[in-house]
C-alpha cells in the first residue's frame, strides 16, 4: 500500500457530542441517514449555494431561516480534529504514504476545514462541491485515481458511510469501514494494517 486516502467528516473531523445541545443534535439528525435528504446531496455537489441549502432546510425542519443559518455556521465553527485519526495522519506522513482526501463537502464546510493544521498532511484531494460529483458516484473515485494517477491496488480508502467504501473497492481500491462511534479502535485496527 502506498496511498491512503481520507473521507474528512466523522473520520478526520468531528463535533464533539458532549458539546452539543439536543435541539442541535436533532436539527443536523438527517446528517446520519442514508441517503442524505436531496437539499443536503446538491449542497454537497455545488449545486446549491448557501442561501439556498438554508432555505431548503428551513422549510424541511419548518424553522426560521435565521435560525437556520446560525445552526449551519455553528455547525461549521463546532468541526474539530479527531485526535486519534491527527495521530495517525502524522505516523502515516513520517512512514512515506502519501495522503488524500476524498470527500463530500459543501463550499463553507471545506474552506474552514482546509484552515486546520492536519489539513496540511495532505498530498491532494477531491471534494464534492468543485468537481459536481459526490460519492459513492463512480466517477469521483475515477477523478482521484486519474488525477494523482495513482495505482487502485497500491490505494487504501478509508470512509465511515459503507457505500462509499463499498464503491471504492468496486475500482479496485482497498476499502476500509471507519467506525465514526469509535474513532480510536479504527484508528488501532489502521496502524495495524499500515504501519
Amino acid at each position: 500500500m502506498k496511498n491512503i486516502v481520507f473521507d474528512l467528516g466523522r473520520v478526520v473531523f468531528a463535533q464533539d457530542p458532549t458539546k452539543s445541545s439536543d435541539e442541535f443534535k436533532q436539527f443536523f439528525s438527517y446528517v446520519a441517514q442514508s441517503p442524505m435528504p436531496r437539499f443536503w446531496v446538491d449542497y454537497d455537489l455545488g449545486a446549491s449555494d448557501f442561501d439556498t441549502v438554508v432555505r431548503e432546510l428551513s422549510e424541511y425542519r419548518g424553522v426560521g431561516e435565521d435560525f437556520t443559518r446560525e445552526m449551519i455556521l455553528l455547525a461549521i465553527s463546532r468541526q474539530e480534529t479527531i485526535a486519534p485519526t491527527a495521530a495517525l495522519i502524522a505516523d502515516l506522513k513520517a512512514a512515506g504514504y502519501k495522503l488524500y482526501v476524498l470527500s463530500n463537502m459543501s463550499r463553507e464546510f471545506i474552506d474552514f476545514l482546509r484552515q486546520q493544521a492536519v489539513y496540511a498532511n495532505f498530498d491532494g484531494e477531491v471534494i464534492s462541491c468543485e468537481e459536481g460529483v459526490v460519492k459513492p458516484m463512480p466517477e469521483i473515485y475515477d477523478i482521484l485515481l486519474d488525477r494523482y494517477a495513482l495505482d487502485a491496488s497500491e490505494t487504501m480508502f478509508i470512509d465511515d458511510r459503507e457505500e462509499n467504501v463499498k464503491a471504492a473497492e468496486a475500482k479496485g481500491i482497498t476499502p476500509f469501514h471507519f467506525d465514526r462511534n469509535d474513532y480510536e479502535a479504527s484508528c488501532c485496527k489502521l496502524r495495524e494494517i499500515l504501519l
